[in-house]
């Protein structure tokens, strides 16, 4: 079953073994971050990316960021527990 995890951010078990992608794309969010923090510019990863945007690239940092704020809340009631 297809989940959309945004606007952009799609888990399909059927495309890329459900991990995290771009809409549309076969683009792993976790390329996208690792190439970012590699030091690629988002105009690099456009060029190198066939049907990768700009859009895609935020939608990738803004999955990250709920991603962590996430793992955080786990961390605090595992603290709490």
């Amino acid at each position: 079953m297809r989940h959309i995890v945004s606007d952009r951010i799609v888990s399909d078990p059927g495309v890329c073994g459900g991990e995290p992608c771009i809409q549309g794309t076969r683009i792993l969010v976790e390329v996208v971050l690792d190439n970012l923090a590699a030091g690629m510019t988002w105009d690099d990863l456009v060029d190198d990316l066939p049907g990768l945007t700009r859009d895609d690239i935020a939608a990738a940092l803004r999955f990250a960021s709920r991603s962590i704020r996430s793992w955080e809340e786990i961390e605090l009631e595992a603290q709490a527990g």
